[in-house]
């Protein structure tokens, strides 16, 4: 009995830790591989994990098994010399590549499938062309969304040949390709520096995006009105935010589907190129076409002590970005945001200084196929450089809002990172378990980054979790770009001497 007792207990301990350890399971390097290319994480197809590489004009599929071995690694020969960008959606059974492209002066927009082997299922399927292109881009023209739900795609193109009105061409299809509605529409632009961006697809094919108006010098925003258009119309409503005495930065909308509202978000100051003073918020009821929210949050001297790691509290959320938003069956929503910013040759850049704005959003997201200079709508040219530049990354901030946009507990996740003339092994990963939201970023340990992972709860409390098992194999782990590719699955890139590799992470 004593030794059946003794058996039972080591088997319950046993249990109970794997319900809190994490399994990582490594890819061994492709030496075929280049030391410096492009790749991204589709995610998982039939149990098989597919992967976009890509050297200069050359591309790759491969294909990993649950063991991360690579079982396939197709090489795309349909690709042109001059492919300009890249977006990926999975589907069960198969997976789409769009892709765009310029050959002589005509801008092609395609999409290609491929199956859960990383094989191409049939011809390049061509979406939409742009003809007359005076000079040779590299940028893209066209910007692909899908809807949340993943049974709607459309890509869209900006004109702003007009310095008075911007063409719109919208083209939406249903999964399969189908040609569901295609729009060429003009949206007036009341002042000169009126922009674009922002654009959200729901479930119901419906596009929203945001018109803005600010400055060369990406100075504060003073005027928003939101745009919307339903599927089958070939028109556009305006809906102008009352912003009076604030300035926004850094907007943002998400599409709630289920409660069928758009959300805007934004910080905001109230000086030009004023210290942050808080969280902007703004509901839209798309059903009833009327404002259901306008309020604004300000943040309080003690959450502003707990986001800055020092110095004055009333510049703590000057280097903070809105980072992604997450929206509750309530009607409620999640914020988080993280503290990013770099310098060259020990000159600080503020929010006012980068040229393309925000770290993970940038209006040149939506191109002006039609501006000579390839940007859209901010350009400085003296930004460019050949000095080394350090990049930043502290804390992660998470707030919790509810339905009538009323703050409900807010929380700081604690890290310094930094990193020269790259930001790939800075910032953070996130994973949604449902029940907890796990943050994945590197801290630096006797000059070698070790991974951790911090949860939060719905209530806001922070779990600090033990630091992951089997990290002493040499790999450095980029977090910023991991996808989640299961309920507790991730797949984080890393390096392993030199090389680009992939780790699969099981919760």
């Amino acid at each position: 009995m004593k030794k059946f007792l003794f058996f039972l207990t080591c088997l319950l301990f046993l249990t109970g830790t794997s319900l809190v350890a994490q399994q990582i399971t490594y890819s061994e390097p492709d030496r075929e591989d280049a030391r410096v290319m492009n790749f991204e994480v589709l995610g998982k197809v039939d149990g098989n994990i597919l992967v976009y590489k890509s050297y200069r004009d050359v591309g790759f599929m491969c294909v990993f098994d649950n063991g991360m071995k690579m079982i396939e690694k197709n090489k795309l020969d349909f690709l042109t010399e001059r492919t300009i960008s890249t977006d990926f959606q999975i589907y069960p059974g198969f997976a789409y590549m769009f892709y765009q492209y310029q050959r002589r002066n005509v801008f092609y927009c395609m999409a290609v499938k491929f199956d859960s082997k990383g094989k191409r299922i049939g011809d390049p399927i061509l979406l939409d062309t742009t003809s007359n292109m005076a000079y040779v881009s590299n940028r893209n023209v066209y910007t692909v969304m899908f809807s949340e739900d993943k049974q709607k795609i459309m890509i869209f193109k900006i004109s702003s040949r007009n310095d008075r009105m911007h063409v719109l061409t919208t083209v939406l299809f249903d999964k399969d390709l189908n040609l569901l509605k295609r729009s060429r529409l003009g949206i007036e632009k009341p002042q000169r520096n009126d922009f674009l961006s922002e654009f959200v697809l729901d479930n119901d094919g419906d596009m929203a995006c945001i018109r803005a108006s600010g400055t060369l010098q990406n100075d504060n925003i003073n005027k928003v009105t939101l745009i919307t258009k339903k599927a089958n119309a070939d028109v556009v409503q305006f809906a102008d935010l009352s912003i009076k005495g604030f300035y926004l930065d850094d907007i943002r909308i998400k599409a709630d589907n289920l409660n069928r509202h758009y959300i805007v978000t934004s910080y905001f100051s109230k000086q030009r190129r004023g210290n942050i003073e808080g969280l902007y918020y703004y509901l839209w009821d798309k059903d009833q076409q009327k404002e259901m929210l306008n309020t604004a949050t300000v943040f309080t001297d003690e959450f502003r002590s707990d986001a800055r790691n020092d110095g004055n509290t009333k510049t703590a959320f000057n280097d903070f970005f809105l980072s992604n938003i997450i929206v509750r069956k309530d009607g409620g929503f999640i914020v988080v945001s993280e503290s990013a910013y770099s310098s060259t040759r020990g000159n600080t850049l503020s929010r006012w200084d980068y040229l393309y704005g925000s770290p993970y959003w940038s209006q040149l997201d939506y191109y002006s196929w039609n501006s000579p200079l390839g940007f859209y709508p901010w350009w400085r040219i003296n930004t460019f450089t050949n000095n080394m530049t350090r990049y930043y990354a502290d804390n992660v901030t998470v707030i919790s809002f509810d339905k009538t946009g009323k703050m409900e507990w807010s929380n700081v996740i604690r890290k310094s990172q930094y990193d020269d003339n790259t930001d790939n092994f800075i910032g953070f990963g996130m994973l949604n378990t449902g029940d907890r939201l796990h943050f994945l970023f590197n801290v630096q340990e006797k000059r070698d980054n070790i991974l951790s992972d911090q949860s939060i709860a719905p209530n806001g409390q922070i779990n600090r979790n033990p630091t992951f098992k089997n990290l002493d194999r040499g790999y450095n782990f980029m977090p910023r770009h991991a996808k989640q590719v299961g309920a507790r699955q991730l797949i984080v890139p890393c390096q392993y001497r030199g090389y680009t590799c992939f780790a699969k992470i099981d919760y």
